[in-house]
């Protein structure tokens, strides 16, 4: 019965988390056309802080939790496709970690890159997503 609500939990946390991995840059995208002192621009903080500290970093912290007791109840570890889910999981954290340094940098009006960057960006979350789902869902190996 525990098996069932910690996967109930870890599913949960990855989708608020995925929510804002993939909302976050998009946000990015708006702000990056909005001139510094804006209005606009002020709004686009407030998302973005908000997003990142009481959504994306809490669920990403609940994923990892849930994640890791879920691999040793089950014994994952030993199986050569959760390697590559874990490593891939790690690289979405690296994602998270450079998306909160884009919302520090936003914070101070110092972002130096252009809407395109964060367009791109948008796309590496979804990426790692889609390897991750088939990787638990079909275990390749």
């Amino acid at each position: 019965m525990t098996y069932e609500w910690i996967k109930a939990l870890h599913v949960v946390a990855i989708i608020s988390w995925m929510a804002g991995l993939l909302y976050l840059p998009r946000l990015f995208v708006y702000h990056a056309d909005a001139p510094k002192g804006s209005d606009a621009s002020e709004t686009f903080k407030v998302m973005e802080r908000r997003l990142l500290k009481a959504i994306m970093t809490p669920a990403m912290v609940v994923s990892w939790l849930a994640g890791l007791w879920l691999m040793m109840e089950m014994g994952w570890y030993k199986a050569g496709w959760f390697h590559a889910k874990l490593a891939l999981v790690l690289a979405l954290s690296g994602v998270h970690g450079l998306l909160a340094r884009h919302v520090r940098l936003f914070a101070r009006d110092a972002n130096g890159k252009k809407s395109r960057y964060f367009r791109i960006l948008n796309e590496v979350p979804t990426l790692i997503m889609i390897a991750v789902v088939v990787l638990v869902i079909v275990k390749p190996f």
